[in-house]
Parts: structure tokens; C-alpha cells; sequence
């Protein structure tokens, strides 16, 4: 009989660990696709339709802190829009899926109309199972496809639950901001972050992290 009891736990013990919501998120994994605001300067002199005066501009400018933001800027250099969508193929600023706007995700390579419609419709966004699930049914179920356009967008990573691994996708962050995102748990407010967070990094770098992250 207890034999039985402690199957029947176990099992409801199993169930609940495979049920329970996953609270924290990361950001789409690159297929090729690099951080627009954190890519070296020497790279960025590779990059389709750069010049050494448009990449020291593009520096100057850093971070930008969204993919309209950066289109308004290579278009005032006389970059042309089809010119811009190609560069974007190499380096991009990453949308937040829970609140990117209609006209960031149309700058998305691939995404269209299409997913301008989808990406919103979904919202709250969670998991990646999520979206592969969602996004899956209008790209007839091609997980290469979906994955094409994860690695343009991230879902905001939870600072009170986030693991080294949710952490560490953030482009940038790196070992010591893993260390300091969870040392200051419980996170309460991003006045909070500021501080904290400001006391190791410049405020643009503080506040280019905070588009990634969330405190649930």
C-alpha cells in the first residue's frame, strides 16, 4: 500500500513539474542575425551597404532603443529602404514581441503583413513552445522558418525567475550581469534596476538592458 501511495505522489509530483508555466523567457537564438546595438565596430564595416562614415555615425548613436529608431537613422544616410531590409539580414534590434509595434515588425526579414497581424493576436507571449506552436500554423509548420524569425524578437526576461541561460541570451549581458540580475532579487521596480544595475555599466547600457527584461 505505501508502495502505491508513493507511486501515486510521485506521479502527481511529475505531473505538476511538466504542467507548471515556465515564468521566465529568452531571447530568439541567432541564426546569423547579430545585435545591431552591441556588434563591433569591425564588423559592422562588413555589413551590406556600410561606410566608415555611416558605421561611426551608427557607434555615435548607440543604443538605439528600437528597429525604427535604427531605420530612421540608415535612411537619413541616404541608405534606401530595400538597402536598410538587407542590412538587416546581418544586424537588427531586436522587437519585443509583447509590445513591438506593427511598423518594427514589418522591418522584420520575412515577416510581412503576415506576421504584423499574428505576432499581436498571440500576446501575452511566454514560451518559445508558444510561438512555435502559433506561428507554426502560418508557416506550414516549418520549424526552420519559425525559427528564422525568432531570431529577430525576444520575449522579456523575467529577473526574478530568469535562469543563467535566459540571462545569457541577452545580447551583451554576459557572466557579471547574470550574477547581479540575481543577486538583487527580489526585483520590485525599475528604479531599482537603475541603481543596482547602474552601479556596474554606463545608464545607456542600463537601459539597453532593460528592453529585454521584466520584473513579474
Amino acid at each position: 500500500m505505501k508502495t502505491k501511495i508513493l507511486r501515486i505522489v510521485l506521479a502527481a509530483a511529475l505531473v505538476g513539474v511538466v504542467l507548471s508555466p515556465v515564468t521566465s523567457a529568452q531571447v530568439g537564438k541567432s541564426l546569423g542575425v547579430t545585435d545591431a546595438n552591441t556588434v563591433p565596430e569591425k564588423d559592422l564595416l562588413t555589413m551590406p551597404h556600410m561606410t566608415p562614415a555611416i558605421v561611426t555615425g551608427l557607434l555615435a548613436k548607440r543604443p538605439f532603443n528600437s528597429i525604427t529608431e535604427l531605420n530612421a537613422f540608415l535612411l537619413s544616410q541616404n541608405v534606401t529602404a530595400a538597402q536598410a531590409m538587407e542590412f538587416y539580414t546581418k544586424a537588427f534590434v531586436h522587437v519585443n514581441l509583447n509590445t513591438g509595434t506593427r511598423e518594427e515588425i514589418l522591418l522584420i526579414p520575412g515577416a510581412g503583413t503576415r506576421m504584423a497581424r499574428e505576432f499581436p493576436e498571440y500576446r501575452p507571449w511566454k514560451t518559445w513552445a508558444q510561438f512555435d506552436k502559433e506561428i507554426g500554423k502560418y508557416l506550414a509548420n516549418s520549424q526552420e522558418a519559425v525559427d528564422k524569425l525568432k531570431q529577430y524578437v525576444f520575449i522579456p526576461v523575467n529577473l526574478n525567475t530568469a535562469t543563467d541561460e535566459d540571462i545569457l541570451s541577452i545580447p551583451g549581458a554576459g557572466t557579471r550581469m547574470v550574477r547581479e540580475f540575481k543577486e538583487y532579487r527580489p526585483w520590485k521596480t525599475k528604479e531599482q534596476f537603475e541603481k543596482e544595475i547602474g552601479k556596474y555599466v554606463s545608464p545607456k547600457e542600463v537601459a539597453r538592458l532593460w528592453r529585454y527584461v521584466v520584473i513579474q
